[in-house]
């Protein structure tokens, strides 16, 4: 997850993404900041609609102690900003939950640790990785590197597995048992690259025929689901490729016809 320092945080600066960051009381920090700036001011609606992107907000037009209190019991906070001499604006703020996976975008996706991305992953009806839909999909791993593998039960947590090196290498883990087998989900967030940024040369005119490459920025593959595909691995071609590469006999492995059925079935 990110770190910032959310007292630079005002109004003018977050963003649908930065926002994220920050809680209900940073909100109504920022809105009592805002108070001695005209043009904040005159901007408004702007600022709460980036502010709804994280939060719910609700202006609470009848100011009666038992309607703050029944929003304080929905779990929100109320607070005030003053717009002039004569009138206040009192709003109900309260962040939005991270609890399914439609709840997941490309502005939040970094803002939750990997245990709690399993978590959520975990309510999704229990159906695994392949449940999920490519948008989300592509969401998850724009802000995580993610594996997974399916093995019998028995064989998941051989020592030396591919469960045991990435759990010593930080990834969080979530099983989903499937018959006699299991499906094991590694999530690790991935480090913050910066962007690339163009380099603008004053001595050079703009030529839409110059081949010249040197200023261009490289290339990102956000999506690369591991590091060092060149080189070979034994145990990661056994293990994570088990269900396509593996042709033995089932009676090699020791598995029954009904376990092979169960996997069928998967």
């Amino acid at each position: 997850m990110r770190n910032i320092d959310k007292k630079s945080l005002t109004l003018k600066t977050i963003s649908k993404t930065s926002v994220w960051d920050i809680q209900e009381n940073d909100v109504f920090r920022m809105l009592e900041a805002a108070e001695k700036d005209s043009d904040t001011k005159d901007n408004l609606k702007h600022y709460i609609d980036i502010i709804k992107s994280a939060f719910e907000v609700e202006e609470v037009k009848i100011d009666r102690q038992e309607v703050i209190k029944k929003y304080e019991a929905r779990g929100f906070q109320v607070g005030c900003m003053r717009l002039d001499e004569t009138k206040n604006l009192k709003l109900a703020i309260k962040k939005r939950p991270i609890m399914r996976v439609t709840d997941l975008t490309y502005e939040n996706i970094r803002h939750i640790s990997a245990e709690k991305l399993m978590e959520v992953i975990e309510r999704n009806f229990g159906g695994g990785w392949d449940s999920l839909s490519q948008s989300i999909q592509d969401i998850i791993q724009s802000g995580f590197d993610i594996s997974t593998t399916t093995l019998p039960k028995d064989r998941l947590h051989k020592p030396g597995g591919m469960y045991e090196k990435k759990v010593d290498d930080g990834f969080a883990v979530l099983e989903i048992p499937k018959g006699t087998w299991v499906e094991a989900i590694f999530a690790k967030l991935k480090p913050e690259a910066e962007k690339p940024r163009l380099k603008y040369n004053e001595s050079k005119s703009f030529d839409p025929d110059d081949d010249d490459e040197e200023d261009l920025p490289e290339t990102d593959d956000r999506y690369s689901m591991d590091d060092d595909d060149d080189t070979f691995d034994e145990d990661r071609l056994t293990e994570e490729s088990y269900r396509t590469t593996i042709e033995e006999d089932p009676e090699d492995l020791e598995l029954s016809a009904e376990d092979v059925a169960d996997d069928e079935d998967y």
